[in-house]
């Protein structure tokens, strides 16, 4: 996914699957979206956490992200679901158009990856999202968020995220080291280190320095206007509470007013 040797892709794959499970995000952006059926777009959608309930919800849904080892989970989870699933680098290619909801979800805003500038490619992305929506749709944005960067982000100390065997009987450990924020340029640089034994008892191991822009709420919203966007909702935390010190993400609900060039 960002580099790993295709070994490491696979396990990750497993634990992303078994690990994140979690719908309080998938519940709010029904509840957004309505009864009435849309035709949706979710960037990143990885192996379908988000977009399968959706799609059970009665949407129509098309999911695009570039790792296969997580795409090729869709498959059997879904029966007769509206659902499309497409491997795509969604910085560089382009997206299809005439939805009605495009979802940027899941820390997507914070977690692109692409050989463009950071900055750069967050604010592409939006400008994608209106490329892609009819007039009058919506683009859901929903990341990870703190008034506060700088006490999230400088933690040197390991950090453990995912440990297991997966479904090959390989084991692995995911390791974050060395965060640090520079508040100045908003960006968190630290090293991703995986170490595996593999089933047939051999080692892998792989460290990959990794960098990302953490935008800040005004970012967001800039783009968004510059986008032709404007914001009809806004919240911290998945009840609804105002974006402060105490809450923990963005949640964005913004229409597309026009068309822009």
């Amino acid at each position: 996914m960002y580099n790993e040797k295709a070994i490491i892709s696979q396990w990750i794959a497993d634990m992303y699957d078994w690990n994140e499970t979690y719908t309080d995000d998938v519940e709010f952006a029904l509840s957004l979206m309505g009864e009435n059926p849309k035709r949706v777009l979710e960037i990143a959608c990885g192996s379908g956490r988000f977009m399968i309930p959706v799609a059970k919800a009665g949407h129509h849904v098309i999911g695009l992200d570039f790792d296969e080892f997580m795409l090729d989970k869709i498959a059997a989870k879904i029966s007769n679901e509206k659902i499309e699933w497409y491997k795509a680098d969604v910085i560089h290619e382009e997206w299809d158009t005439g939805f009605d909801v495009v979802v940027l979800g899941a820390n997507f805003l914070y977690n692109i990856v692409s050989d463009l500038d950071y900055e750069q490619a967050q604010e592409l992305v939006i400008q994608k999202a209106a490329n892609a929506l009819n007039v009058g749709g919506y683009v859901f944005i929903d990341c990870g968020y703190t008034q506060s960067p700088e006490k999230w982000f400088n933690h040197p100390e390991p950090n453990v995220v995912w440990e297991g065997i997966d479904s090959h009987g390989n084991f692995g450990k995911m390791t974050l080291l060395d965060s640090s924020y520079d508040e100045k340029s908003r960006m968190n640089k630290f090293v991703r280190r995986f170490e595996m034994v593999l089933k047939d008892g051999s080692n892998v191991e792989q460290e990959i320095p990794s960098e990302k822009h953490f935008a800040s709420l005004e970012q967001i919203h800039h783009w968004l206007l510059k986008a032709g966007f404007v914001i009809e909702k806004e919240y911290g935390d998945y009840h609804c509470n105002p974006i402060s010190e105490s809450t923990s993400r963005a949640i964005i609900w913004a229409r597309k007013m026009k068309e822009t060039e």
